[in-house]
């Protein structure tokens, strides 16, 4: 006869957040882990509430984001202010189609496909969802690969600033927009920091052979 298996949170172990240590902590408060003396918590704390309180808000920013200028360049007198998609369009017609792809991969989709993923993993816990938790963990790891790759825009608009400075020639300034986008990449990383991929496996329900011992 089959039997529900027995995960480490029933056997009361607790993974440490910062080394990955899994170990049975004392029962005095608060909990440390042993090998670095980070607090340990069954799940993270208030972690639904705080995603969701942070995947808002980069919502909200998102959207000024990509409309408001990112960068303000004055050549020869001459000003030209470029939002994302604009500056992506501008590579693109001088034929430095490369560069135009990774902009827009980095800055458009994948700030799109990190929000998209994080409410399908939200929701998916909130509904108490049993169906396919690998791939919903897949997921979440995606969010956590990419998440460094969103900071090329501002890394560029941030190093030209820097370089540029030609006087009436040539000079480059950050735009509004390069703050809205810092805001969205960052409350995003935060957002998929605080979510705890082991509510993924809370709701779910599995039968395994009864051990041997």
């Amino acid at each position: 006869m089959n039997r529900p298996a027995i995960t480490a949170n029933a056997r009361g172990l607790v993974a440490c957040h910062v080394c990955g240590l899994v170990s049975r902590p004392a029962a005095a408060l608060p909990m440390r882990c042993p090998r670095c003396d980070a607090p340990l918590h069954d799940r993270i704390p208030r972690s639904l509430s705080r995603t969701w309180a942070f995947l808002v808000a980069a919502m909200m920013l998102y959207l000024p984001a990509n409309l408001l200028p990112i960068m303000h360049v004055t050549q020869l007198g001459r000003l030209r202010s470029d939002t994302i998609l604009s500056g992506t369009e501008y590579l693109l017609a001088h034929g430095m189609w490369p560069l135009a792809l990774i902009v827009f991969v980095a800055s458009v989709l994948i700030p799109l496909a990190k929000i998209a993923i994080l409410v399908v993993l939200l929701l998916s816990v909130q509904l108490h969802a049993q169906a396919r938790p690998m791939d919903r963990l897949r997921l979440y790891r995606f969010t956590e690969f990419v998440g460094r790759w969103s900071m090329v825009d501002v890394f560029v608009v941030t190093v030209l600033v820097a370089l540029v400075h030609l006087g009436q020639v040539a000079e480059i300034e950050a735009g509004l927009g390069a703050a809205f986008f810092a805001g969205v990449v960052v409350l995003t990383m935060l957002a998929a920091k605080t979510f705890d991929p082991r509510l993924i496996w809370d709701n779910v329900s599995y039968d395994v052979e009864p051990n041997a011992n």
